[in-house]
């Protein structure tokens, strides 16, 4: 009934003083009407229950000037807080160490920390709030602090720059000049602003630089330059899916951070970091490329079309090596796919293209594959010439060393000795890195006792323990597992080698563990430790710790070769080192409930000093050096010697004597293409089967084969005099066989002295 007096827009203080007047007035009618009739009862009954809502409505309206108080309160907290959350934003920005700033959907900076645009100082007071993107890309485009690539203008860059900006997310460096190098990472956040992350990578890109530099090789050089001069983009990995190798091109197509376009990167961490923006072609899946790289047996090639952030189209090629590694390429095809859509015809065009590329990237693969079996050749023949003379150096100070010498030549004579036992050593490790690199080396593998490597190792290495003052303990273990036993104990004796070298004082110990299937085998030493940051680069060539002590042991090849040989037996190597506590090296065998291959009987050593007494030995040898060599340090333990440089010269000289050697010790390689095994097979047709040795630097398991097969002796050059007086301990002495149809042949009595000293004279004069 109040409800035409009272305008609701007014405030609640007047219309409480409405509301007042209103019944004030009604009550001064009543009282005047009291008399005239009983209608004045019922006009104060009204007058009372006005004043009843008005005391109701006054009571709503402190009610809700309260409520309205409490918010305004509320929102002036709320307002305060987010002041507080404002400026601790500002400070975290600050303590960030890179350069950021966030731009609105308007591409209107919002907010920048003092580090944003800190490597151009000439604009960095114009880099604030409220500066446009585009104002923005033209400051640093005219910066005198950008190095702009060659042949590139500020225009043209800050155009390239703006186009980038389009994407959603993009990584890419600046170089500044001084030679400093800025990471960019620009972002597209959920309200479609951008944040922009600026990292200076300087050091990043200098480091890479020198391990490229290191690397880099005659070979990789030539593989660098056609993979240079490809228009793809073009990564390579190796067996472990690790990646190898890349060109700038893949950089320039797919913008990935620097942490991760780095040698070693998993594929996996690679696919899963560009999938997210990767849309594969009807058929096509990220898990299908997952499952062509984690395929066992051979990969059959892969090609895919894939689209980039929806934007880039891009032709990938899979291309498996020889080496299970693979090749993957990308080519940027997005202008060709745009124009398909208008010009379907040109489609064999593009497709021709494709394929003339792929084959031009096989033909380099082909030519550095060339070029990576020439080399392992030339290591090989390197190799085998330097030994020669390394042979008959080792053999004439065997002979000096069997010498009545005064004690300073002696000791001369073993300084020299051990210096070429170095040289010997690094020779076995260049050759072993070459086998295993050229995937030239094979496997043979068997079941044995793990003892049949551990004990020999034992007796190995337990007096160079002893004289470093060092406790070693082999762990004896009967498990038979499955392994190359050679390759094995290869393994094995370097990492022993290695604790030796490296530690101290204290103790080495050799023993294994049995986990489920598997054997681990392991070599602890409480030696230094190896640094995290060094635990990667000991395995590679020619690293060694400023730990290795005042000797100066060992080349850094050791560790290189233990890493290789278990990649090639597929056996997991795992490291664990504390630094000041030790190190241990951790390597899985599978094992086996298989037979067990008899381990070869081991040869005893004869009494006496004389290994050879009463024994004519024939050494055949090309290498005038080695063979006087070897003649001298025979003698020297009382073996006759004669001595030729080949096959037709040993059969002519026994024929005129008339007297059948006892051993022959025959190189494997001699003059104009002949070969030992030949020589011996037919001195054993003229003269029976006569006891023989290989002697020779090719290392290859089928010759050892054929050895074993015939029944022939083997023994590595450089020849080891304890290892060459093993071997005539074990093959002989033995009755001499006689000449057929030759009575001169008998070498008892005078007339086998009169044959000896002929053969002796023929020899010397041969020599002269």
């Amino acid at each position: 009934m109040t409800a035409p007096f009272i305008d609701p827009a007014d405030s609640l203080e007047r219309q409480n003083r409405k509301l007042l007047k209103i019944t004030s007035v009604l009550m001064r009618r009543v009282e005047q009407a009291m008399d005239d009739s009983g209608a004045a009862y019922a006009h104060f009954q009204r007058a009372l229950m006005l004043e009843e809502e008005v005391q109701a409505r006054t009571w709503d309206l402190e009610q809700t000037l309260g409520l309205l108080n409490q918010s305004n309160a509320e929102l002036s907290r709320a307002n305060r807080a987010a002041e507080r959350a404002r400026a601790d934003l500002s400070n975290a920005l600050e303590a960030v160490q890179e350069g950021f700033a966030l731009f609105n959907a308007d591409d209107v900076m919002v907010m920048c920390n003092s580090r944003f645009g800190m490597h151009m100082p000439d604009i960095r007071a114009q880099l604030a709030p409220g500066l446009t993107f585009q104002r923005y890309v033209q400051l640093v485009s005219q910066s005198a602090h950008l190095a702009l690539p060659e042949g590139e203008t500020a225009e043209s860059w800050a155009e390239k720059r703006k186009q980038k900006h389009k994407e959603n997310h993009v990584n890419f460096n600046v170089r500044i000049t001084g030679d400093r190098w800025v990471q960019v990472s620009e972002h597209r956040t959920p309200d479609q602003g951008t944040a922009i992350l600026q990292t200076d990578v300087t050091d990043m890109i200098r480091l890479e630089r020198q391990e490229r530099e290191k690397l880099l090789d005659d070979q990789a050089r030539l593989i660098r330059a056609t993979l240079e001069h490809i228009n793809q983009g073009i990564c390579i990995f190796d067996d472990q899916h690790r990646l190898v190798g890349w060109n700038r091109r893949l950089a320039a197509l797919l913008n990935p951070p620097m942490h991760l376009l780095r040698v070693g990167t998993s594929f996996d961490r690679l696919l899963e970091h560009f999938g997210r923006d990767l849309t594969f072609a009807k058929g096509q899946s990220l898990r299908g490329v997952r499952d062509w790289v984690h395929q066992e047996s051979s990969r059959q090639p892969l090609s895919l079309e894939v689209t980039r952030q929806g934007k880039t189209h891009l032709d990938v090629f899979g291309q498996e090596m020889p080496d299970k590694g693979f090749v993957i390429s990308f080519t940027d095809v997005t202008g060709e796919r745009e124009a398909i859509a208008a010009l379907s015809a040109v489609n064999e065009t593009l497709e021709q293209r494709v394929l003339d590329r792929t084959l031009a990237l096989k033909d380099a693969l082909e030519v550095a594959e060339r070029a990576n079996a020439s080399k392992s050749r030339f290591v090989a023949a390197a190799s085998h010439d330097l030994l020669q003379p390394l042979s008959a150096a080792k053999l004439f100070l065997s002979s000096l060393a069997s010498m009545d010498l005064s004690e300073e030549p002696l000791v001369v004579t073993q300084r020299i000795e051990s210096a070429l036992n170095s040289v010997e050593s690094i020779l076995a490790a260049l050759l072993d890195i070459s086998k295993l690199d050229s995937g030239r080396a094979s496997v043979e593998l068997s079941t044995f006792p793990m003892n049949q490597v551990l004990a020999p190792l034992r007796d190995e290495f337990q007096p160079l323990a002893r004289k470093k003052g060092l406790d070693l303990r082999v762990v004896g273990c009967d498990a038979v597992v499955k392994s190359d036993p050679s390759y094995l104990r290869r393994i094995l004796q370097n990492l022993i080698a290695n604790a030796i070298r490296y530690t101290g004082s204290g103790k080495v110990v050799v023993g294994a563990r049995h986990r489920d299937d598997t054997l681990s085998v392991e070599v602890w030493d409480t030696g230094p430790g190896i640094p995290e940051d060094k635990r990667e680069t000991i395995f590679k060539e020619f690293q060694r710790l400023e730990t290795a002590g005042p000797s100066g042991e060992g080349v850094g090849l050791g560790l290189a070769i233990v890493e290789r040989a278990c990649a090639l037996l597929n056996h997991p190597l795992r490291l664990h080192s504390q630094v000041g506590a030790g190190t241990g090296f951790m390597v899985s065998l599978p094992r086996s409930r298989g037979p067990v291959r008899p381990e070869a009987a081991h040869v005893p050593e004869a009494a006496g000093d004389k290994a050879g007494a009463h024994v004519i030995a024939l050494v055949i040898e090309n290498d005038k050096d080695v063979r006087w060599a070897m003649a001298t340090l025979l003698e020297t333990w009382g073996v006759s010697v004669f001595d030729v440089r080949d096959q037709a010269e040993a059969l002519a000289l026994l024929r005129e004597v008339g007297v059948a050697p006892d051993i022959l010790l025959v190189d494997y390689q001699l003059d104009r293409g002949e070969n030992g095994l030949d020589a011996i097979d037919a001195l054993r047709a003229e003269y029976g089967r006569l006891p023989a040795a290989l002697i020779t630097a090719n290392r290859s398991q089928d010759l050892r084969k054929s050895c074993d097969t015939k029944g022939i002796g083997y023994l590595n050059k450089p020849i080891k005099p304890a290892e060459l007086r093993q071997l005539l301990q074990a093959l002989g002495p033995h009755p001499v066989p006689a000449l057929r149809g030759d009575p001169r042949s008998e070498r008892s009595g005078i007339g086998g002295k009169r044959q000896f000293d002929l053969a002796h004279s023929l020899r010397r004069r041969a020599m002269r």
